[in-house]
């Protein structure tokens, strides 16, 4: 029988981005607030200094700040024809663990979402009538809008630091910035990153062709910055080591760097780490979580109750747990019915990679959000008629840094080893760069995320079951970025060009990104979304659910800001709303 513990006030499960916001918060309305970590410790000083965190075989290749799939993992398929096989070695996505999350080795590109992004159905339906929406696809707008989220954009891009150049300031177009973003009420709080070599003979041509290119917004921090909590964030060296890795040199935005400094000595707030949730108990009703289950660093079962619990685990740990729980209605592919599970989401991505021989681009210096964009293709920001897809995305020269052991860069036709390989990637590592492209995925009927009947976990608890493809739509789009993202290159005059359109279903084999969204979405219907405006769960109204399985559908951006946005918001519904009258906010 597990031992049961005093109750508190919140209790926050997992601890990255979203639990560090959510206990800031709690604690600052003086709430006694309890975080569960799963994983350890980890610290800015001790975990990730500089004298061993560059290092790429130790990060990247034997995954070192990722989820262990020997603890952890989940089973995969294309389709609901096929039988699902447990991932065994991280690959297409990289959840992270311990303290921070994926927060520690994120880029730092961040995003807002453009407005049109939030009404997904409505706005499509308007503009390009039934036929553009199949009936497989199963997109949904969020019961939320831009203008909604806008202050709270303000506020995590305040937290971070972030370094970029506004496009639109209370709808007056600026010039250098997004002129497709919604609009703001601020400029950043840093300028832009100083750009390296392959961004500005982006830029160049882009604006050569009548473009709009404008700087990354990114939480690499451009000069040395203060944030509105009094943490302080040095500038960045442009290393080349943010993505899949942490910063030691404090200039990349994380919990560790931005909240926890604060965070970690107030008296009403505790952590504990080593401690995995494994359920979520409700009272005889059903109709109140009163507290949890999880199990220690010693393997004792341990419950611990609470008066308000909020979800901050990853996508498909929110997911899984909410169905372990018997928490909202398991989602039905075959009748449409069911929320928990529903409207699974991911990113799809392509690239153009450009050679020269008179040009050397040093592709080391970089970092995670170090680059040029246009948003010409994104969302709604073009016409449609005619194409056969809806959604877009960015393209662009993001320079993350070209990392020894992972950038080989070859022209078409190079065997894959052998000297002639090498001496290929010996030619062109200095002289190559690559544009890439990042866009939207629609929901879709048959994408979906459930429990496997099969494989079951050492706590003898089903895993988590994907079933996930790109459909037409999603090729169609990719591919129509591509070909502009290679229009682009040919004018960039290089010696060369290898153009990587995405093939076939998807796979889980290579990386691509780790934006995976969905399975808890939000909306104004809970016959249709498990959570409401506010993140509140519908059938059980003192839990709340933060992260991208709120996503309804993928937008064409990487989701952290919107991720951060979406806590800020409903962190402000339960301290100035929900904490005075407890119960239903919608």
């Amino acid at each position: 029988m597990a031992k049961k513990l005093p109750s508190v006030d919140a209790l926050v499960i997992g601890f990255g981005w979203t639990g560090a916001i959510m206990a800031q918060e709690l604690t600052d309305a003086g709430l006694q607030v309890l975080a569960l970590e799963r994983g350890t410790w980890f610290d800015t000083s001790r975990e990730f200094a500089t004298t061993f965190d560059q290092d790429e075989l130790r990060y990247f290749w034997r995954h070192d700040l990722f989820q262990k799939p020997a603890h952890e993992t989940l089973t995969i398929r294309n389709d609901a024809s096929q039988t699902a096989l447990p991932m065994r070695k991280l690959g297409s996505f990289l959840p992270g663990t311990n303290v921070g999350g994926a927060g520690v080795h994120w880029n730092g590109q961040t995003w807002r979402f453009l407005p049109s992004d939030f009404v997904a159905r409505s706005h499509n339906l308007q503009r390009y009538g039934a036929a553009a929406i199949p009936d497989t696809m199963t997109i949904q707008d969020w019961g939320v809008t831009y203008a909604d989220l806008e202050p709270y954009y303000d506020k995590f891009e305040r937290l971070c630091g972030i370094s970029g150049k506004a496009g639109n300031l209370d709808g007056q177009i600026q010039p250098g910035g997004n002129p497709f973003e919604g609009p703001r009420s601020s400029e950043y709080p840093n300028p832009p990153m100083k750009m390296s070599t392959p961004p500005t003979l982006f830029a160049e041509a882009a604006r050569g062709m009548g473009l709009h290119p404008f700087p990354q917004p990114s939480a690499n921090m451009s000069q040395a910055y203060v944030n509105p909590l009094g943490v302080r964030l040095e500038a960045c060296t442009y290393c080349g080591f943010c993505e899949k890795f942490a910063c030691g040199n404090y200039s990349k935005a994380s919990a560790q760097t931005t909240i926890l400094p604060v965070l970690m000595k107030k008296p009403n707030f505790k952590l504990r780490t080593e401690c995995e949730v494994i359920k979520v108990n409700l009272d005889s009703s059903g109709k109140r979580a009163v507290s949890v289950t999880y199990v220690d660093a010693t393997g004792e079962e341990v419950e611990q109750p609470a008066d308000m619990i909020v979800m901050c685990s990853y996508i498909l740990h929110n997911v899984r747990l909410l169905l372990l729980s018997g928490i909202g209605a398991p989602y039905d592919p075959q009748t449409g019915q069911g929320v928990i599970g529903k409207n699974y989401a991911y990113q799809i991505t392509s690239s153009v990679n450009l050679f020269y021989d008179d040009k050397i681009l040093n592709p080391f210096i970089g970092a995670g959000a170090h680059g040029m964009l246009v948003d010409e293709w994104n969302g709604d920001n073009f016409d449609h008629t005619g194409l056969g897809f809806i959604g877009g995305g960015f393209l662009g020269v993001v320079q993350t840094g070209a990392r020894p052991i992972e950038t080989h860069p070859t022209p078409e036709g190079t065997p894959k080893w052998g000297g002639a390989f090498k001496k290929a990637v010996a030619q062109n590592y200095l002289r190559s760069m690559s544009i890439a492209t990042h866009g939207a995925v629609m929901s879709h009927r048959g994408n979906y995320l459930d429990l496997d009947p099969t494989y079951r976990d050492v706590y003898g608890r089903p895993l988590m079951r994907m079933t996930f493809d790109y459909t037409d739509n999603e090729h169609r789009m990719s591919d129509y970025l591509t070909d502009r993202a290679a229009d682009i290159a040919r004018a960039m005059k290089p010696r060369e060009i290898k153009i990587n359109k995405r093939k076939g279903s998807w796979d889980v084999v290579p990386y691509q990104t780790t934006h995976n969204t969905g399975g808890a979405i939000m909306g104004s219907d809970p016959s249709t979304s498990a959570v409401n405006k506010y993140l509140q769960s519908w059938d059980v109204p003192n839990l709340f659910v933060m992260g991208s399985s709120a996503f309804p559908q993928n937008p064409g951006y990487n989701p952290t800001g919107t991720v951060a946005a979406l806590a800020y918001a409903s962190a402000a519904a339960i301290t100035q709303r929900y904490l005075k009258a407890p119960g239903a906010l919608a």
